[in-house]
């Protein structure tokens, strides 16, 4: 009979608790729905706590704060040889936000790579290639570990695999858009029908000379000297590099005969292009440019000229494909984003206003 009791009044209890939860829960938002909800990552309350710690995005509800953001701004102003004090208002969100996109992007991949990491397998020789090619970009090892702290890498093992998930990130990538990238014959030969006049290799020469600057020799010294050395060129009792070599005071060419290798109008100033262009073969003449005068004789001469598609098939090929790639990357990742849309959140009062 006790034993019936203490069973009795056991289950009632058991009652009286369920029956507190489930209003609590369900008919009055009581303390402990309240707490429940407040742990939501979508509450007020989580979404508060978040950004008083920095967080400025929220990825399948990973974190991306502040700290993460500022380096990867300065990670990518360093790579256009920028900073951010030379960067106008405008500038600096265009910044923010490309960066936060790259952040966001590469959460999404990690999530996508590991849904498909049977599929990813990164061999220990792809790190060690990719490990030692990152290391030599440091002349010591204080360098290194510096560099390793800045990215929140305490050892050369987490450095090992985080080149292992850039490698399965790469993977994934390419996985998905290298067939979206394929380039065919079709179209090799129409960009080459398209672009003959941009394939076209301007007229070429090829020159030597000797040179006197006029920086500090006076123009008529300067002018004279490279008179008499032209006509001890004329008379034979000079040889062009006899002359270059005891004359010219240009240090890239004096001791190999002048010789300025082949030449295309574009490359070279004007003053200098234009009367040179104009030179017979073989016809050493006196030239005044800018920097002084010039002794300058044309020894060849290469028409302008379309190369065959043969000789340029690989080329093309290659800046097709690159271009394909490029833009199947920016389509996927467009893509990525907008399917995972309601996975995303960006708080951008925490942002640059």
């Amino acid at each position: 009979m006790k034993s019936f009791t203490k069973f009795t009044l056991r289950f009632a209890i058991y009652l009286l608790v369920l029956g507190y939860l489930a209003a609590d829960l369900f008919l009055f938002n009581g303390p402990l729905s309240k707490r429940i909800q407040a742990s939501h990552p979508d509450s007020p309350e989580s979404i508060a706590e978040a950004k008083a710690r920095g967080v400025v995005a929220r990825v399948f509800n990973h974190h991306i704060t502040r700290s993460q953001l500022d380096r990867a701004i300065h990670e990518r102003l360093f790579l256009e040889g920028k900073t951010l004090a030379n960067l106008t208002h405008t500038e600096k969100k265009l910044v923010e936000y490309a960066a936060l996109g790259e952040l966001i992007d590469h959460e999404l991949m990690r999530v996508k790579v590991k849904v498909n990491t049977h599929k990813l397998l990164v061999s220990d020789e792809e790190i060690d290639t990719r490990l030692e090619r990152f290391v030599k970009k440091f002349s010591t090892r204080g360098e290194l570990e510096t560099a390793l702290t800045a990215q929140g890498m305490g050892t050369m093992e987490d450095l090992r695999n985080r080149i292992a998930a850039r490698i399965q990130q790469e993977k994934y990538i390419a996985m998905r858009v290298d067939p979206l990238a394929v380039v065919s014959e079709e179209e090799i030969t129409e960009f080459y029908e398209t672009h003959l006049q941009d394939l076209e290799i301007p007229e070429r020469i090829r020159a030597r000379h000797v040179f006197i600057s006029t920086l500090g020799t006076p123009p008529e010294t300067a002018k004279q000297k490279l008179q008499t050395a032209l006509d001890e060129l004329n008379n034979g009792s000079k040889t062009f590099a006899q002359l270059a070599l005891s004359l010219s005071t240009d240090p890239a060419t004096k001791s190999i005969a002048g010789d300025l290798g082949w030449m295309s109008r574009s490359r070279l100033p004007e003053d200098f292009a234009n009367p040179v262009f104009l030179l017979k073969k073989s016809q050493p003449t006196l030239i005044r440019t800018k920097l002084g005068y010039h002794l300058v004789e044309v020894t060849d001469r290469l028409p302008a000229e379309t190369p065959k598609l043969e000789a340029v098939r690989d080329e093309i090929h290659s800046a097709l494909t690159t271009s394909k790639r490029h833009q199947a990357v920016t389509d996927f990742r467009t893509a990525l984003r907008r399917f995972e849309e309601e996975k995303i959140d960006i708080f951008h009062d925490q942002l640059t206003p």
